[in-house]
């Protein structure tokens, strides 16, 4: 099972996500500040930080920065939800961003979602007839070549990692995208029927009614 660093300084959000995460079967590490958490870092490898960014002695940024080289994946959980502070979180490398109050139920999805992706980070993506070469960007269907615009391929890239899994239309877009999600769907459901067209995958990739779309493996 994974190993999660927990970066928190409140001590009751803290223990509410080291419960949780554990009672999940996940090996948990609390850290109180930025330097506890850099501590941690060099002295062990993690497969998932959890960070607030409002720390004592060195702040999310930075320890993101910090952490970055290492390659391990980023959530943000942070009560500075609004639209600046998800761009800029996002733009800094974070993997996911949940602002608070949030829902444990839905903590835990996230977790598990940035887990599957980091889990198949395999050069070569497979389903069915379908090949994604994520190094060199190139897809196949077929063993025939098929041209994707950069965001079809990194929605494609997306939506593979978590087939069957349903994704919300604003996390979809703010992933591939890299800025906020206003509500207009246009852009978004062109990109998915372009890609339904050419892969052939008009019954694979379902719209999941007021949620967004999933991608059936």
């Amino acid at each position: 099972m994974a190993d999660i660093l927990i970066v928190e300084d409140d001590r009751a959000i803290a223990d509410l996500i080291y419960m949780n995460l554990c009672a999940e079967g996940y090996r948990c590490t609390c850290a109180r500040d930025g330097m506890e958490g850099a501590d941690y870092i060099e002295q062990q490898k993690f497969d998932l930080v959890l960070l607030d960014i409002m720390l004592p002695e060195v702040d999310g940024y930075e320890l993101l920065d910090y952490i970055k080289p290492t390659g391990t994946p980023v959530i943000f959980l942070t009560a500075r939800g609004t639209v600046e502070d998800r761009i800029r979180g996002l733009k800094a490398g974070a993997d996911d961003y949940l602002a608070k109050p949030f829902q444990v139920g839905e903590l835990l999805a996230r977790v598990e979602a940035v887990l599957r992706r980091m889990g198949m980070g395999a050069k070569q993506l497979e389903l069915g007839d379908v090949v994604i070469h994520t190094d060199s960007r190139q897809v196949t269907r077929g063993g025939v070549p098929v041209v994707l615009t950069v965001k079809e391929f990194d929605l494609l890239v997306e939506l593979v990692r978590n087939k069957n899994i349903a994704l919300y239309r604003d996390q979809l877009y703010e992933k591939v995208w890299k800025e906020p999600f206003l509500g207009e769907t246009r852009t978004l459901d062109a990109h998915i029927q372009r890609l339904r067209r050419k892969l052939g995958w008009e019954d694979r990739i379902k719209t999941i009614f007021r949620i967004g779309y999933r991608l059936e493996g």
